[in-house]
């Protein structure tokens, strides 16, 4: 792979489109769910806002371990955290900044009901398998092969 400046957790985290936020429930079965409005607060916190998803609430509450990854499509690199989730309501005293980092994703047309904090515990750099296969795979080459495929324009 051709050496370039690594970009950081929360460099992914703004590139991305999704992250998949991945729980258990009290039975350990698990349920992975897709979620448009997440952030990288820090290096230590991923905050996602909770506009429908039930399910991974029932479960963050009854499991509070979590995995979360997220990729640019594009480029098929990201990054996957795990981590131990907390559900912040809006009476809790860190909903107003957790609140107002999320809303410069999106503003009051989606309901934020709660907002699920990820204090990170682990990371690892996703890469696809492209990039460790041929040697002269690059980003910009992951790009055009991307956009190639999806039948898209820049």
């Amino acid at each position: 792979m051709k050496k370039e400046a690594q970009m950081t957790m929360k460099e992914y985290a703004e590139k991305s489109v999704l992250c998949w936020l991945a729980t258990v429930d009290e039975d350990i079965m698990p349920n992975v769910s897709p979620k448009e409005l997440f952030t990288a607060l820090d290096d230590d916190t991923i905050l996602i806002a909770n506009v429908a998803s039930p399910v991974s609430e029932k479960n963050i509450l009854a499991n509070n371990k979590v995995c979360v990854s997220f990729v640019e499509v594009f480029e098929q690199r990201g990054f996957k955290v795990k981590g131990i989730a907390r559900v912040i309501v809006p009476e809790s005293t860190e909903w107003t900044g957790y609140l107002a980092a999320l809303r410069k994703l999106a503003d009051e047309r989606y309901p934020i009901k709660n907002i699920f904090e990820v204090k990170i515990t682990s990371s690892a750099r996703v890469l696809a398998p492209s990039y460790f296969l041929f040697s002269e795979t690059t980003p910009e080459s992951q790009i055009e092969s991307a956009l190639k495929t999806y039948k898209v324009r820049r």
